[in-house]
C-alpha cells in the first residue's frame, strides 16, 4: 500500500493569513479560457499572484516567464520538499490535492544528491527505449485503435486514440500487461488522483496506483525483462522498492495524462485552425510545428504544485514568507506577454516551459520519448485518415474543468468510412 505523508515532521503554526485579494484557483474561466483568467491576474497582481487553493489554502501563482525560470533554476530557494510548507495544520486528511503534495519517497519530493540520484537512474532507465522501436511500436499501435473505428466513418478521439495510445506504449514501456481491466483500472486511477472530477477520492486512486505498480515491481523482480522497471531495479544505485514505485507512478503518469492531452490538443489545432487544415496532407506547416505551438499555447500541464520557500525571500515584487507554496504557472509562463509583445509565438521556439525548468524538470530523455508518442499518434492518423474533420463546430468543443491539465472532454471526428486490411490493421482503403 501506498501511502502519503502530509508532514512527518513535527507540524509548523499556519503561515500568514491568505492575501485579501487572494484569487481562488477555480471557475468557469478554467474550462474554456484560462489565457484570459492569467491576463487578468497578471494585470491586477504583477507576476506572481496570491491564490486560494481548494479548501480556501492560500498559495502564491507564479505567472511571468522570467519569475518561474528563477523559481526552477534556485532551489536552494524555493525547493520541492512539501514538508516545509506552513499551512499543514489547515489542511484535513482528504484534501483533494494531497496526491500533488503530500510527501512521499518518490523523486518528485527529493533534492540535492538525493534528487540526483534518483533522476539518474530514471534516465537512464529512459534512456535504453530505442525511439525508433518505440515509433515503430506507436504506428502499429495507432493502426490497431484506427482499425477499431475506421469503418464507422466517425470517432471520438479522446477516448479511442488519444488516451489510449500512450496508456499502452507506457504500460508496454515499464514491462506491464497493456490490455485488461487492471490496466484500464491503473489508467483511471491516475486520472482521478492527478485531476479529480467531482465525487471522485483522489487519495484512494492513488492508493490503488500505488498497489499496483508494488504488483508489477515485485514481479520484475523475479522475472526481470527489457523494460524501464526491470532496468531501475538492477541499476547499481540500489533504489528501494518503495523508491521504485513511487518513481514509476512518477514515469507512467508523466507519459500518459499530459501526453495524451498534447496528441488532442495538437488534433484540435490542426482541425481548426485553417494555417494548419489546408496543409495537413503535407503542405507549408508540419506536424512538428504544430505540437511545438500547442506546447506554447494550450500546454497539457497548465499549472504545477509546486515549490516551497526554503526562508524568506522576495519575487515578482512579493514577499515570500518561508514555506509558502508557489503554484508553478506554466501556461501562463508560456504566453507572457513580455516574451511575446506582439502576442505572436514562434512555433520554431522551443523554449516553452511545458516540460519546466531546471533539475526538477522532465529528466531526459522523456520529452524526447513523449514527443515520438505524440508525433508518430498524429501523423499516423492524418496519413490514414486523411479527410478528417471535426464532427462539431469548433466553439462547441469544451475543456475538462481542471486547473492542473489542459485537454478536451472530447473531439468527436467524421472521415470516409475505410476497412482495415487484415491481419496487422495497418493497411487502409474506402469502403465500398
Amino acid at each position: 500500500m501506498t501511502d502519503i505523508d502530509p508532514a512527518p515532521h513535527p507540524v509548523a503554526a499556519p503561515g500568514c493569513p491568505a492575501h485579501p485579494d487572494a484569487v481562488p484557483l477555480a471557475g468557469l474561466e478554467y474550462q474554456q479560457t484560462p489565457s484570459e483568467l492569467y491576463r487578468g491576474l497578471r494585470g491586477e497582481h504583477g507576476a506572481v499572484a496570491p491564490v486560494l487553493l481548494d479548501g480556501g489554502i492560500p498559495a502564491w501563482l507564479v505567472l511571468g516567464y522570467p519569475e518561474v525560470s528563477y523559481v526552477t533554476s534556485h532551489d536552494e530557494l524555493f525547493a520541492r520538499d512539501s514538508r516545509r510548507w506552513n499551512q499543514w495544520g489547515s489542511i484535513p486528511p482528504d484534501w483533494p490535492l494531497l496526491p500533488y503534495v503530500g510527501h512521499q519517497p518518490s523523486v518528485l519530493f527529493t533534492e540535492g544528491e538525493e534528487h540526483r540520484r534518483r533522476a539518474g537512474v530514471i534516465t537512464q532507465a529512459l534512456a535504453g527505449i530505442d525511439q525508433f522501436e518505440l515509433a515503430r511500436d506507436c504506428r502499429q499501435l495507432a493502426d490497431r485503435l484506427i482499425a477499431a473505428f475506421a469503418g464507422s466513418g466517425r470517432a471520438e478521439l479522446m477516448s479511442g486514440y488519444a488516451h489510449p495510445l500512450p496508456m499502452i506504449a507506457a504500460v508496454r514501456m515499464c514491462g506491464m500487461p497493456h490490455s485488461g481491466a487492471e490496466t484500464r483500472q491503473l489508467v483511471e486511477d491516475l486520472r482521478i488522483s492527478l485531476d479529480a472530477a467531482e465525487g471522485d477520492d483522489p487519495v484512494a486512486a492513488y492508493t490503488r496506483v500505488g498497489e499496483r505498480i508494488h504488483q508489477l515491481v515485485r514481479h520484475k523482480r523475479e522475472r526481470p525483462g527489457p523494460d524501464v522497471t526491470s532496468r531501475m531495479l538492477t541499476h547499481p544505485a540500489g533504489l528501494t522498492d518503495e523508491e521504485i514505485v513511487q518513481d514509476l507512478i512518477s514515469v507512467i503518469a508523466a507519459a500518459q495524462q499530459p501526453t495524451a492531452n498534447w496528441i488532442g490538443n495538437t488534433l484540435r489545432l490542426l482541425l481548426t485552425d485553417e494555417r494548419f487544415a489546408l496543409n495537413v496532407s503535407g503542405g507549408r506547416l508540419s506536424v512538428g510545428e504544430a505540437l511545438n505551438e500547442v506546447l506554447w499555447l494550450d500546454t497539457p500541464t497548465q499549472n504545477f504544485i509546486g515549490r516551497w520557500a526554503v526562508g524568506d525571500t522576495q519575487l515578482g515584487g512579493r514577499q515570500i514568507r518561508a514555506g509558502d507554496c508557489l503554484v508553478l504557472g506554466l501556461a501562463a509562463a508560456n504566453t507572457d506577454p513580455q516574451l511575446w509583445p506582439e502576442a505572436h509565438v514562434g512555433a520554431e521556439n522551443s523554449a516553452h516551459l511545458s516540460f519546466s525548468n531546471g533539475e526538477h524538470r522532465c529528466p531526459y530523455p522523456a520529452p524526447l520519448l513523449a514527443d515520438v508518442i505524440a508525433r508518430t499518434a498524429v501523423e499516423t492518423l492524418l496519413e490514414r485518415l486523411p479527410d478528417l474533420v471535426l464532427a462539431v463546430e469548433p466553439e462547441e468543443l469544451t475543456w475538462r474543468p481542471s486547473i492542473w491539465m489542459r485537454g478536451l472532454t472530447a473531439l468527436p471526428a467524421l472521415f470516409t468510412p475505410v476497412v482495415a486490411c487484415p491481419p496487422a490493421g495497418g493497411c487502409l482503403r474506402p469502403r465500398e
